[in-house]
């Protein structure tokens, strides 16, 4: 069967995507979990440890405290309570933790940074999955264990208000409840105002145990401005405001019941000095945690400082404080300063309800738990205990009573820390099974692109796919009963539960089709070219076939960066390594630019760029002039050769251009800095977005849309010309409106708005420009003889994705929009058009500098450098598809838009180039991009054990799958403009039969 290049790629891909999915979902597992069904009908509680006898205290002991009033704030730092914004802001929150009746704690909380696992996290005390990032998107219904099931289950009523992530984890347990969405980020007033306003009228009425308050406004601003807006000290004061009412109220009650209350002060996550969260940066993990209740009355001179514990501990200690079971799954330990000044056997009695909940979960989910030294201090703090409970028993009340207690409780807490310890040491269990199937997908069609590389080497516009002799052959019929046997066998065998088992057996089956048919294939292409030997024969019709040494660059360079992440901190540092990678091509491109135009040899071509018998004349490069090869017989000039005086500027102009490129690139890598090591040091993009520039911020911004229009109406036409200078303007006018940028004649923002009109204003020239130019590239498969409109289509295309994306990229990120069009530019008339690189070299050149540009607008392998923001442009409601499309676009701007260039460049060139050229393209993109998502699979399954497994390895694999997902679809893109040429093709072909 015979394919095309661009199809046979894209079609690899779209396995890749496949196998990756299969693997992420078994790579991102569930937490450990307690084997014990979980339902309405608690278990008994453990029975207080006697020595010799039976304890009479059999029961859950009696709630501490009577309501419990929770308030999250999300993205609430530790540093604005506990630091000087605290001091400044918040004044009565800082009294309370220095001379009030509190507890002040650092509750740090464990990747992945954001809402949903960590409200999982507060509630059931496990360790959420990392999955957990992409189910944040629609919460589905909580099922393990949880501080809010049990409550329901005792008869609490309870009341919520805020982010509505807890409606859907938590349906139908709230008596009344009011939920906003949490993904709106432009507005930080309504969703905390929605809240706020039903405070008075709850306070004061008496039918509920528990309310939540969840306030989202803090963690908006924190998107929209990063953590230094002026913003966040009006929100602090504002909730500083909040919780003084709220503990007044309590204060009245608990003189009407004459029963303590608490109070909880937390936050879900942190902030990133981007303002953005999701991975383990200091200011990402470290929340405040405030309890504060009658029940913490100090004595003078009692200075308590906040103390460092897991976010964890919330769930065992609001189980305890409220008089219910503990959750099954929680790997948290009590709070012991809540229980310090009750009768010393009630602590006890904590303590070891804690110790017993989380011995049994080590048994469940640890084989050799009985070695476990928490496990070990747990049965010598039991022991220890059921002495201490008979000598109390015996009315024992010497000195000795009171030492054994206190040796006791230290001895249950030293074995609760190393048990929690242990537990969050086994937090996962990786579905094995489920990624070597997506391993071997992945690998299969990794191994078909490589096995298919010589032909594509040889310039051959289709490839010979051995796929129907495959299908019918006794080879595959085996390999699918052996697989079937293998799934049936692994499925009913499995202790624990798997994804792929749990797929329906047609889908299973489905796949174990398409990876015997891929391994029948791959059989028969290596018994094909082992029969051909081509891989030991060279090409007689492409005498130039050898590697020149930007070639060799890019193919060492390629392999370099694949080999790099095996590395935690090559993966950290990524954006180096592309950095490097594109300083050290631009040098080489240089020494090729002086080697042709000032040393090379008049007698030889530096390159051997026309590749096909039917392309058009070569162009030779001399050492002082640029000389015109007369066209092949029977084909029309090109035109004149230019001028001697226009010769020698073109030659300057040619060997300056790989220093331009380098010039620009070091000025971008000083407007942000990434990674971990550099993140927090002061660049450029830290002083424009500082309040006190925006003035300076908005002179630069101007100018960069100004190059932008200059440098994108180019290949346009006059429709799409006016269209991207109105919308050029409207980008300007939205970061206007949202208090981003000014205008000359204003000194000061007024009337900030979420810029809803102004966005949507250019989101209509942005679908104006796509649409002209999807129909002119539809209009292009029909009329084959009109080259040019193809051309004109695709750089239409490519308009329209510039002027979205100047609209979602930050305004100090326009700059790194207006350097990408200016060294594409640079790149193509002075580099690709004069040197005649190969299809392969020019699609390699596109990607590297494709990656570059991602790391050049701040990203990282980090999920906090994702600007969710910018799914949020001109969207007055939440709406989930275009906020993923919008989020996902403006963080892979730079891949997609040199990929887009390419294409056009491709199409522009298509007469120096062959008619396959555009296939070519696809097919080497399509490599390159599976290299090394493939590797990666591989490195992250042999180190799944690592340290930083979860911290830097894991992010970037999300960051892979989602860049394979995007090259698909470039792949599809590819594959459709390449059928014009197809069909160009077919038509000189049919000219020359007749």
């Amino acid at each position: 069967m015979r394919l095309g290049c661009g199809v046979f790629a894209a079609s690899c891909v779209a396995i890749e995507v496949l196998g990756v999915a299969i693997f992420l979902r078994g790579f991102f597992p569930a937490s450990v979990r307690s084997s014990s069904p979980t339902g309405h009908q608690a278990e008994p509680p453990a029975p207080e440890p006697l020595a010799g006898a039976s304890s009479n205290w059999t029961k859950l002991p009696l709630p501490l405290f009577s309501k419990a009033v929770i308030v999250l704030i999300d993205a609430l730092r530790d540093d604005f309570v506990f630091g000087s914004k605290g001091a400044r802001y918040m004044p009565f929150t800082t009294y309370l933790m220095g001379k009030g009746p509190s507890h002040s704690f650092v509750a740090e909380a464990k990747p992945p940074t954001v809402t949903m696992p960590r409200i999982k996290a507060l509630m059931t005390g496990s360790l959420p999955g990392f999955v957990d990032i992409i189910r944040n998107l629609n919460s589905p219904a909580l099922q393990e264990d949880n501080v809010i099931r049990q409550a329901k289950a005792a008869g609490k009523r309870m009341i919520f208000y805020g982010d509505e992530t807890w409606v859907k984890l938590f349906p139908k347990h709230f008596v009344e409840y009011d939920g906003t969405t949490s993904f709106f980020v432009s507005d930080y007033t309504e969703v905390d105002s929605n809240v706020t306003r039903h405070l008075e009228k709850v306070l004061k009425r008496g039918d509920w145990d528990m309310l939540i308050l969840h306030y989202l406004g803090l963690d908006h601003i924190g998107h929209v401005s990063g953590p230094d807006s002026p913003l966040i000290g009006y929100k602090l004061r504002e909730m500083d405001g909040i919780l003084m009412k709220i503990y007044t109220a309590l204060l009245t009650k608990e003189k009407e019941t004459l029963s303590p209350s608490l109070l909880v002060l937390c936050g879900d996550h942190g902030m990133s000095e981007t303002g953005s969260h999701g991975a383990a940066s200091a200011e990402e993990v470290r929340t405040p945690l405030v309890l504060v209740s009658s029940a913490f009355e100090r004595k003078p001179g009692d200075i308590r400082h906040p103390t460092q514990v897991q976010q964890t501990d919330l769930a065992a200690t609001l189980a305890i404080g409220l008089g219910l079971p503990i959750p099954k799954d929680s790997i948290g330990s009590l709070l012991f300063p809540v229980v310090e000044r009750r009768p010393m056997r009630e602590q006890l009695r904590f303590l070891h309800l804690n110790g017993v909940q989380l011995s049994r979960l080590l048994q469940e989910n640890v084989p050799a738990y009985e070695k476990d030294p928490g496990f070990e201090q747990f049965v010598m703090a039991e022991r220890l205990h059921g002495n201490w409970v008979k000598l109390h028993l015996e009315e024992d009340h010497s000195g000795a009573l009171l030492n054994l207690g206190t040796k006791v409780a230290r001895q249950y807490l030293s074995a609760l820390k190393t048990l929690s310890l242990a537990l969050s040491m086994h937090v996962a269990q990786y579905d094995i099974y489920s990624m070597a199937v997506g391993t071997i997908i992945v690998l299969e069609a990794l191994t078909l692109l490589l096995l298919s590389t010589p032909q594509v080497l040889h310039r051959r516009a289709e490839l010979e796919v051995p796929l129907s002799p495959p299908m019918f052959s006794l080879l595959f019929y085996l390999m699918f009963l052996v697989l079937s046997a293998i799934h049936v066998v692994v499925c009913t065998s499995a202790e624990s539960s798997c994804y792929f088992c749990s797929l329906p057996w047609l889908a299973a089956g489905g796949v174990m089709v398409l990876v015997s048919a891929l391994l029948c294939v791959i059989a028969s292409a290596l018994a094909r070219m082992v029969m051909d030997s081509t891989l030991l024969q060279k090409s007689t019709t492409h005498p130039c076939s050898g590697w020149s040494e930007v070639g060799l660059l890019l193919l060492l360079g390629t392999v370099g960066h694949v080999l790099s992440l095996g590395a935690s901190s090559f993966v950290e540092e990524e954006h180096q390594t592309w950095y490097f990678l594109v300083n050290t091509l631009c040098l080489a491109l240089s020494q090729e630019t002086c080697r042709s135009y000032f040393l090379g040899d008049n007698k030889e071509l530096p390159h051997c760029f026309h590749t096909e018998p039917a392309s058009v004349g070569a162009i030779c490069m001399q050492q002082d002039h640029i000389a015109c090869e007369a066209p092949k017989g029977g084909q029309a000039d090109k035109g004149p050769c230019p001028s001697g005086a226009r010769r020698g500027h073109v030659r300057w102009a040619v060997l300056a251009g790989p220093w331009l490129v380098l010039a620009c690139c070091r000025l971008l890598r000083s407007l942000n800095h990434t990674g971990v090591q550099g993140a927090h040091r002061p660049d450029l993009g830290h002083w424009l977005t500082s309040a006190s520039h925006k003035m300076e911020l908005s002179c630069l911004a101007a100018l960069s849309l100004l190059v932008i229009f200059m440098l994108a109406q180019r290949g346009c036409s006059l429709v799409s010309k006016v269209a991207l200078a109105l919308g050029l303007v409207g980008v300007f006018c939205y970061r206007v409106a949202i208090g981003n940028l000014l205008f000359p004649w204003q000194l000061t923002n007024r009337g900030i708005s979420k810029g809803i009109l102004e966005a949507r204003f250019v989101y209509v020239f942005v679908l104006g420009i796509l649409f002209t130019g999807t129909k002119d590239l539809l209009k292009s498969q029909v009329i084959v003889a009109d080259f040019k409109v193809k051309t004109v289509a695709l750089w239409e295309l490519y308009s329209g994705l510039v002027l979205l994306a100047a609209l979602l990229l930050r305004p100090h990120n326009l700059p790194v929009l207006a350097f990408s069009l200016l060294i594409q530019t640079i790149m193509t008339k002075f580099i690709w058009k004069p040197l005649r690189h190969d299809v392969a070299e020019i699609t390699v050149m596109h990607y590297w500098f494709g990656q570059a540009f991602f790391y050049f607008q701040g990203n990282s392998n980090n999920i906090a450098t994702i600007d969710i923001s910018a799914g949020f442009v001109g969207l007055d409601t939440y709406m989930e598809i275009p906020a993923t499309f919008l989020t996902v676009f403006g963080t892979y701007v730079g891949p997609v838009l040199w990929a887009g260039h390419l294409a056009h460049f491709l199409s522009a060139e298509a007469s120096s180039y062959s008619d396959s050229a555009m296939s070519r393209a696809c097919f080497c993109y399509a490599l390159i991009c599976s290299v090394p998502v493939a590797t990666y699979i591989v490195l992250v399954t042999s180190l799944r054990y690592h340290l930083f497994i979860w911290s830097v390895f894991s992010p970037k694999l999300l960051y892979e799958g989602m860049h394979l997902l995007i090259t698909a679809a470039l792949c599809v893109l590819f594959t459709a403009t390449s059928q014009t040429g197809h069909t160009r093709a077919w038509v000189k072909t049919g000219a020359r039969n007749q």
